[in-house]
């Protein structure tokens, strides 16, 4: 407790009512607190003892108890520590064990075929432009008239280059299928790759949406597309498209302070803990799926979604951490109550796994102009350091409709902040608001995802586009489908199975499994203890790492094993150590 008379920081006081409230993690207040001189005693006991860490500057000893208020990824660094240093001191005592990280969801696998006729693609932008370069090292910027051609004369010459025949397929595909001037498509995506301008229009570049949108007709909807036309932002990754989806929508008065968003849960967890931070001050409303139905959204759960004061849904489907899509039944009757209830209900649906499962049922299909989708490559094609994603929107969206009939008060407050790049502000659409936004309006001209990227995504697209037979994805989907049973046959259990599941995380219900393995009685005085105690020891005790689903809203007692970034034998080493924790918490 602070001693009578001493003050404390304004700002720590402030930072204090940030963390009961939730805004921000417990252990960044401390560090707050810490940095303005504060003991973590005295800041603690700002909002109770009970809530404090007890511990080193970097916060790796610790009470336990804490810590389930905090977010996974944080969590995750502590487990990291604790695993690292377990091993190093196991090894130095001459212990065979390793370190086994199945905490992050970067894959260990991506695709090479789009990397090869991108760096020979890279090549020919570079050569074309020292043509008409004065100097060795200077190049000019390379002409659209005949470039076509050209780059058809430098693949004959270079036949043979790794990447050279698919770079070929897709070009041609580009040039003869998107209803574009052939060399102005070649133009477009070279000089993207290139990198030599500014994308122009910065939303994104003609041929990438062309390329981007035949990709997620497949993806998303099996060659199926809704009636109307989705317009795409290119954005750096789905990371970026939240922040600037929810950026967007607080701007444009469609969602205020107070306003309650429901999120189907369990889910990746920045969609639970952005709504609430103070700039957007939202109400959460979970909308819980049910483990015994394969995480299926029952009715119950459902009827939430037609109070009219939710003004938006979150949505991650397929799911992190489930690794289970919505079925058809479930994507039907949530359309069903929006249409019917909350119409005017916005949906941001994230499908940055739909790639991964055999069927797949997208609320884009069923509610198309109340849904801004989010999509991102980096999963499906190892790109997360590439940054790859979009934001889909439809021609006809709930957002716009909403936006024009706002008070004349707010409209014209609108209309001035988008005066900087538009005559007729009013006219400016959201997804083309989404990219002013992204820059804070001034540097909206110089917006958008770079030119490298958005070429680079168009070869990933076109890579899946030019593979009718699915090669791709069912060495994919294979490769997860053997680390998923070697998990779930060290543990001894039959895999899960079904046309819904893309097997890129595990979540694990312990208790479930402590009731399996050591009866009824067992799992009641397991559920009574603090779970973090179990991923700790399984760090401290075998160098593992894996993430706590309570943090994703999932089960108090699950863990969220990632099958993505972990071979195949450590799979089954991660089933044997959980298997042997519970062996060891039954023993006492």
């Amino acid at each position: 407790m602070p001693r009578k008379g001493q003050t404390v920081h304004p700002f720590v006081r402030e930072m204090a009512r940030e963390a009961e409230a939730g805004r921000i993690s417990r252990r960044d207040f401390l560090r707050y607190a810490g940095l303005l001189g504060v003991s973590a005693a005295a800041a603690g006991a700002l909002f109770g003892p009970a809530q404090v860490l007890a511990g080193t500057e970097a916060g790796l000893v610790h009470k336990v108890e804490p810590l389930s208020d905090e977010s996974p990824f944080e969590i995750k660094d502590l487990l990291i520590k604790k695993a690292e240093d377990a091993c190093a001191r196991a090894q130095k005592a001459g212990e065979s064990r390793r370190f086994i990280n199945a905490g992050r969801g970067n894959p260990d696998f991506l695709n090479t075929t789009a990397r090869k006729a991108l760096a020979l693609l890279t090549l020919f932008a570079a050569l074309a432009a020292e043509e008409h370069g004065e100097t060795r090292d200077l190049g000019l910027r390379i002409s659209q008239k005949g470039l076509s051609n050209r780059l058809d004369a430098f693949l004959r010459g270079n036949a043979d280059a790794p990447g050279a025949a698919f770079l070929k397929s897709a070009m041609d595909h580009a040039r003869m299928n998107l209803g574009m001037d052939p060399d102005q498509a070649a133009f477009e995506i070279i000089d993207a790759a290139q990198g030599d301008f500014y994308p122009d229009p910065p939303r994104i570049l003609p041929v990438t949406e062309k390329i981007v949108s035949e990709y997620l007709n497949k993806v998303l909807f099996a060659g199926s597309p809704p009636k109307g036309r989705f317009r795409l932002f290119a954005t750096e990754g789905a990371t970026a498209a939240m922040v600037y989806i929810f950026y967007s929508l607080k701007i444009n008065k469609l969602l205020a302070p107070g306003d309650f968003v429901a999120i189907l849960t369990p889910i990746f967890t920045p969609y639970l803990e952005m709504p609430v931070l103070k700039e957007f001050g939202l109400v959460n409303v979970n909308v819980q799926g049910d483990e015994r139905s394969g995480w299926q959204i029952p009715d119950s759960e459902l009827t939430k979604l037609r109070d009219t004061r939710i003004k938006a849904l979150f949505l991650v489907n397929p799911t992190n951490p489930t690794s289970v899509s919505l079925d058809q039944d479930s994507v039907s009757k949530i359309a069903r109550t929006i249409r019917d209830h909350n119409p005017d209900c916005l949906v941001v649906s994230d499908t940055v796994y739909s790639g991964f499962v055999e069927s797949f049922f997208s609320l884009c299909s069923e509610l198309p102009k109340n849904v801004l989708g989010v999509y991102s490559f980096s999963k499906y094609f190892g790109v997360t350091g590439w940054r790859l994603g979009v934001v889909m929107v439809h021609e006809d969206c709930v957002a716009d409709r909403l936006i024009s009939r706002l008070p004349a008060r707010d409209q014209a407050g609108l209309d001035f902040r988008y005066r900087l790049v538009s005559t007729t502000p009013w006219e400016i659409k959201f997804i083309d608001r989404l990219e002013i936004d992204s820059r804070d309006v001034a540097l909206a001209h110089t917006g958008g995802l770079s030119g490298p990227q958005q070429a680079a995504m168009c070869l990933f697209a076109l890579f899946e586009i030019l593979d009718p037979e699915n090669e791709y994805k069912k060495s994919v989907t294979g490769l997860l489908k053997r680390r998923w049973e070697a998990l779930y046959g060290a543990l001894g259990l039959t895999p899960p199975e079904g046309p819904q599941r893309t097997r890129y995380y595990a979540l694990l219900d312990l208790l479930q499994l402590a009731e399996a393995g050591h009866g009824k009685d067992f799992a009641q005085a397991l559920a009574k203890q603090d779970p973090l105690n179990f991923l700790f020891r399984l760090a401290e005790e075998h160098s593992m790492v894996c993430l706590p689903g309570q943090g994703f809203a999932g089960p108090r007692w699950s863990i969220r094993v990632c099958l993505a970034n972990v071979a195949e034998k450590d799979c089954a080493a991660i089933g044997k150590a959980v298997s042997a924790l519970l062996d060891d918490y039954a023993r006492g």
